[in-house]
């Protein structure tokens, strides 16, 4: 049996400990083996020295990552502690904002998967981010296209999404078009405006600059120094699917997002997502990041709905 004394020094170590002793408890979880207590700045630990050198270099990796950013998330202490490589650490590690939102919140990616989704974007014109709900790869996406356009890398923004029911049920509803059709598309709504003040988010819809829309809208069109994203696309059928894809113009930047697993159509319509990711997984100039429920950024619990649901349906699969 070997011990460990670590001194935290350079942070607040009310930071490290987390409110309750929430990070605190969290590092203590990924290591079982290790017997481990903390008064104020030291930690101690008792256990295989293997184990405890492993325990140290994660200590290491957390109290370095405070210091550069003054602050720490679960979901980034969840990321260091699973870090593998330097290849992982340097994601991890890589903080650089996306953009700054409405007053002033600051919107980056929080785990490694939505890292490799921001580097895809930034290395290939057409990246599919695959993975189920709340792992946060429509606002991510939302905020890439956002900064392009801050940045005038394109001039215009594009998003959509497949009006599953529209073609049956919208003509009972209420109102005009948009009327039955803002729904669908509040999620893409909510996202801009938590990154675009109200006034000039407005003044951009309105001059098209940046444009919500059902995935039909988008025939005939050729998409050109556009930022597009199709959100939901599990909902799209093989030719709206197809129709899509073939609309991306000269510098133009498309991500897909989609969540195979919930897919809405009727039963025997083949979904256009399972389809492109088959058909295009060889494409070299294609990108696909995949991304799980380790990626979920909403309420802890939510990972643990989808973790639950994906046994169920292992087990239903099984009988």
């Amino acid at each position: 049996m070997y011990e460990l004394t670590y001194e935290i020094s350079g942070i607040n170590t009310k930071i490290f400990y987390g409110v309750n002793n929430q990070f605190f408890n969290l590092i203590k979880s990924s290591f079982p083996t290790l017997k481990i207590t903390g008064r104020d700045q030291f930690i101690f630990a008792m256990g295989n020295q293997e184990t405890l050198d492993v325990f140290k270099q994660k200590l290491e990796d957390i109290v370095s990552y405070i210091s550069k950013n003054n602050s720490i998330e679960l979901k980034e202490l969840e990321s260091i502690l699973k870090i593998k490589d330097e290849a992982e650490k340097q994601l991890v590690f890589d903080q650089d904002i996306i953009v700054k939102g409405v007053n002033g919140k600051v919107i980056k990616a929080k785990t490694t998967n939505l890292k490799k989704l921001v580097k895809e974007s930034e290395k290939k014109d057409m990246v599919f981010a695959i993975g189920p709900a709340g792992t946060g790869k429509t606002y991510t996406s939302v905020a890439l296209a956002v900064r392009a356009l801050r940045d005038k890398e394109v001039k215009r923004i594009i998003l959509t999404r497949p009006a599953v029911e529209a073609g049956e049920s919208l003509g009972f509803l209420p109102g005009d078009l948009k009327e039955k059709l803002d729904p669908y598309l509040q999620p893409l709504y909510d996202a801009l405006r938590d990154m675009i003040p109200h006034e000039k988010l407005e003044g951009f819809m309105e001059k098209k600059v940046i444009e919500v829309a059902p995935l039909a809208f988008m025939r005939g069109r050729t998409l050109d120094e556009a930022f597009v994203i199709l959100d939901e696309a599990q909902n799209t059928t093989h030719s709206q699917m197809k129709m899509f894809l073939t609309r991306m113009g000269m510098n133009a930047k498309f991500i897909i997002t989609g969540d195979p697993s919930q897919v809405d159509l009727p039963p025997k319509m083949h979904s256009g997502l399972k389809e492109a990711m088959r058909i295009l997984k060889n494409v070299p100039e294609i990108g696909f990041v995949h991304l799980t429920e380790e990626d979920v950024v909403r309420h802890p619990v939510v990972k643990k709905i989808i973790l639950a649901y994906n046994a169920e349906e292992k087990r239903q699969r099984e009988e």
